[in-house]
């Protein structure tokens, strides 16, 4: 109870205090991941949340003069032009589409990587492995593209030269958008499910190696082993990992649609054709950052909404693996 003078209870300032110290005790204990934490947090407040205010050009006709906050307010009208053109909707089916594929073909390559090097006892042979797995992961995609282009060019590229050396006709690859999903996916693959497998192999590593003993001296075999015992452990990682894709699924990858496709091949552009790609072509063939900035929106919108919602049916159902 308070006394009349309004002055602080005594035993409230006790709590005080205790928790006081309390919470400093915590922040000496957790010192060294505090600031092993500050220059991610200097980066997401640099790039993050400082440009946000810049989401204002999506609700303005931008113009050079005025400024991000000196140009027109046109509120939803740069929405409204992209859904009129018919362009919106075949943008997000292709974004939408290509990011489930990734997202399911790369999980599924990554964890078989991680459990079949976590099966190998060869440690020289599993680290030599891993070195070739990961090695795409850090050649540039500009590269990847020339890569592709030296391949599927229909002049002289490697693919035609083998077919016409065997008798048969060559095909015209940048011409035909129908092969054009199964390459991105194979690329998409191939640079980032070794790279990407190194979160499920370290969660392997974790594991607790007494119960795959205790399994094995019962007489279980490997198939069944992996499937009773590592598999359910890579789940809570699995399920995290899931989560934090979803919340990119409408942001298609640049650099790979671009540089193996680049941006003046309309014929691929049904196929091929992402936001990312639409927002670059915007940007600088018509200078339409408004537009750009809009479609920019609504992605963030959208993967906002897909997180939180993706993490409350994942809470119900399982809550010890929500993120929040």
């Amino acid at each position: 109870m308070e006394s009349r003078d309004g002055a602080v209870p005594i035993g409230k300032k006790k709590e005080k205090k205790r928790s006081f110290r309390k919470w400093k005790t915590s922040m000496k204990k957790d010192m060294p991941f505090l600031i092993m934490c500050i220059p991610t947090i200097i980066f997401f407040l640099i790039f993050a949340y400082l440009p946000m205010p810049g989401i204002y050009v999506a609700f303005t006709n931008f113009n050079y003069n005025g400024g991000i906050f000196g140009s027109p307010f046109v509120g939803l009208d740069n929405l409204k032009f992209i859904t009129l053109s018919g362009k919106l909707g075949g943008l997000i089916r292709n974004t939408v589409l290509y990011n489930l594929a990734f997202l399911v073909t790369s999980h599924v390559i990554q964890i078989t990587i991680a459990i079949l090097l976590n099966e190998v006892r060869n440690k020289k042979f599993r680290k030599l492995s891993q070195s070739f797995l990961i090695l795409p992961n850090f050649i540039s995609y500009v590269l990847v593209g020339l890569f592709g282009f030296a391949i599927f060019n229909s002049t002289n590229g490697i693919l035609n030269a083998v077919l016409e050396r065997f008798g048969n006709e060559g095909v015209q690859v940048y011409s035909n958008p129908g092969v054009w999903p199964f390459i991105l996916v194979f690329v998409n693959l191939w640079k980032g499910a070794g790279y990407g497998s190194i979160v499920y192999f370290a969660a392997l590593m974790g594991m607790d190696r007494e119960m795959l003993e205790a399994a094995q001296v019962d007489g279980a075999s490997t198939i069944q082993r992996i499937r009773y015992i590592t598999l359910p452990s890579l789940k809570p990682t699995m399920i995290i990992l899931i989560l934090l894709s979803i919340g990119g699924i409408l942001r298609g990858n640049f650099d790979l649609f671009y540089n193996m496709v680049g941006s003046s091949n309309v014929i691929l552009h049904n196929s091929t054709d992402v936001l990312e790609t639409y927002i670059f072509r915007a940007m600088t063939n018509n200078f339409q950052f408004s537009t750009a900035a809009a479609v920019s929106f609504v992605q963030s919108i959208f993967g906002f909404i897909l997180v939180l919602t993706t993490n409350t049916i994942v809470k119900k159902v399982e809550p010890d693996y929500a993120l929040f």
